[in-house]
């Protein structure tokens, strides 16, 4: 890529006759252009050379092996091998999802993405060391045969590498697109209307958080400047949140996010706080306890015409309470980043409704997010190769 704006900036002179401050702007731009070069190089044999000179002879001569599972979330993979360029003795491969099982027992790290790792799969894994999660999600991963067979399992966390704060940036999104009608929007551009449709604003608007964790924190953080009330249910107010030291985001406790929150509540509290909402976002963990908690007697006493913002796990969502809904008109929109089955059914009967916005699955894929979760486990797969203890994951069993 280099080489060929260096011959672009060449040829540029040669079109340009005697502006002189142009041609001296080429070679401004190829010198520097040759010295980041130079530069990138240079810092690249000094971090293999520091590497190298920490390590034993026998731990330089073994390659430490990383997998990816899958196509999706593309630059999950593209980023941390990009990371690791300079380190030849760290390999970093992605295999479509069917060749999983075959070739999982050559690695010794595993980041699972949107791969169902069960017993069966985890048996043929006898290298594993650690299998990760290219975010916080675990629920594809069956931990207790993990722990059986003497794996770790680990996820990053997400407001130490703004992973949290991309996620909330999104369900800002989609309540803005939905009370802004942003597909009618679109047809009122395409069919040439002006002053059409009339939108809503979110000043004033009552928002449950359902889940105040790191994405409900930096949710509300947000949320505050436009005005709004916000009520937020949390399991427990009282704990400090798990491992909160690797979190940007403070803990709640002790009233430091007193000032974010209109009305506090426990899971006793989630139907009473859906009353009152003008629009619910879900920001929970999906385990069993929470699996289908948004369920035709939680949405049944939303208000008429309430919005419903899902950045989390389509499971959470029961599909049929959520369809049922949206044609009696009682939903008044949907706004969700996951869905109940992924990749989602671009046919499916709920997107055919015009206050239904879907993106996919891209809350936590952002330049800064993304880069900072391939550092992690970039730095993970140098630790392991060095035989050094983990740091910046929080591993789960």
């Amino acid at each position: 890529m280099y080489r060929k704006t260096i011959s672009a900036l060449l040829l540029c002179k040669t079109w340009i006759s005697n502006p002189k401050t142009v041609l001296l702007t080429c070679n401004v731009l190829e010198n520097t252009f040759l010295h980041y070069q130079h530069q990138r190089h240079w810092f690249c044999s000094l971090a293999q050379a520091g590497a190298n000179a920490s390590m034993s002879d026998n731990r330089c001569s073994h390659v430490t092996r990383v997998l990816f599972c899958g196509p999706h979330f593309p630059d999950s993979h593209n980023y941390t091998r990009e990371y690791l360029q300079c380190y030849p003795f760290v390999q970093v491969d992605d295999v479509p999802l069917e060749s999983v099982p075959a070739v999982i027992g050559d690695y010794e790290i595993c980041v699972v993405k949107n791969f169902r790792m069960n017993s069966d799969v985890l048996s043929r894994a006898k290298r594993m060391k650690l299998i990760m999660q290219f975010g916080v999600g675990l629920e594809g991963v069956d931990i207790t045969a993990a722990t059986k067979h003497g794996i770790k399992v680990a996820k990053i966390p997400g407001g130490a590498t703004g992973n949290a704060a991309s996620c909330a940036e999104m369900a800002i999104y989609l309540i803005l697109g939905l009370l802004r009608k942003q597909n009618q929007m679109k047809i009122s551009v395409e069919q040439k209307k002006l002053g059409e449709p009339t939108g809503d604003n979110l000043q004033g608007k009552t928002v449950f958080i359902l889940g105040f964790g790191n994405i409900g924190i930096h949710l509300a953080k947000r949320l505050r400047p436009f005005d709004v009330k916000i009520l937020a249910t949390k399991r427990s107010w009282g704990r400090p949140a798990q491992d909160s030291s690797k979190s940007e985001a403070p803990s709640v406790e002790n009233g430091g996010y007193a000032d974010l929150v209109d009305e506090r509540g426990n899971h006793a509290d989630i139907l009473k706080f859906a009353s009152k909402a003008d629009i619910v976002v879900c920001c929970l963990a999906m385990n069993s306890e929470t699996i289908g908690i948004v369920n035709n007697d939680f949405i049944s006493v939303m208000r008429k015409g309430a919005i419903l913002i899902n950045i989390s796990r389509g499971g959470l969502l029961d599909y049929d309470a959520v369809l049922t809904h949206l044609k009696s008109g009682h939903l008044g929109g949907l706004g969700i980043d996951v869905a109940w089955t992924e990749p989602f059914d671009p046919d499916d009967a709920i997107l055919k409704f015009p206050d239904v916005i879907i993106t996919p699955h891209v809350a936590g894929v952002t330049e800064l997010s993304y880069r900072d979760m391939a550092k992690v486990v970039g730095d993970v797969a140098l630790q392991l190769h060095a035989g050094k203890p983990f740091t910046g994951i929080e591993i789960v069993n």
